[in-house]
């Protein structure tokens, strides 16, 4: 999976990747979104062969560390991971009584589906995953922090296990929205 230079390269490797919003649009400031995120999750653990140790959704973006069972290639999951949720959540925007900033959205996202050859109409997610491969215990546990450290860096919660849309309720022995494989 091509991603700007950077590739999925070992199929049994664990990665970090981030999805990012076109034009970092705070699109998941409103829960119905993060949901449709957080059923794909599921979905694509219990039929794809997603296996997923730590995730988190902010207003513009949503960061993961993933793997794929052995013989299904992560790179088809995320393909299928993105353009499900974009035409999902388009949908979404598109149809819900209270999305206010309704037009302005379709707008953007029509904007950018215009000038990138990939797309037909409208483009949801930015282009690049950048995939980084966790090849250490500390890179594992470097990103880790940081995703499950997001939250708290933008000033949403005192504390990590707090933010319902985060692993960190896992982490924490809370229960959280999706399983997760813990890193240990």
């Amino acid at each position: 999976m091509a991603n700007g230079g950077y590739k999925i390269r070992n199929p049994n490797g664990i990665y970090f990747i981030t999805f990012s919003v076109v034009d970092w649009i705070d699109v998941f400031t409103r829960n119905c979104y993060s949901d449709i995120v957080i059923d794909s999750l599921k979905y694509c653990q219990s039929q794809k062969g997603l296996i997923i140790y730590a995730w988190v959704i902010m207003s513009n973006h949503v960061h993961f560390i993933f793997a794929s069972k052995q013989g299904v290639e992560l790179g088809n999951i995320l393909r299928d991971f993105k353009k499900y949720t974009s035409v999902r959540i388009m949908r979404e925007i598109e149809y819900t009584q209270v999305e206010s900033r309704r037009e302005w959205m379709i707008d953007m996202f029509r904007r950018h589906g215009q000038v990138n050859p990939r797309n037909e109409f409208k483009q949801f997610w930015q282009q690049y995953n950048h995939p980084i491969e966790l090849l250490s215990n500390r890179m594992k546990y470097q990103r880790l922090n940081y995703l499950h450290q997001n939250p708290v860096k933008a000033g949403i919660v005192d504390k990590p296990e707090y933010y319902i849309y985060s692993s960190a309720r896992s982490y924490s022995g809370i229960p959280g929205l999706v399983d997760v494989k813990l890193l240990v």
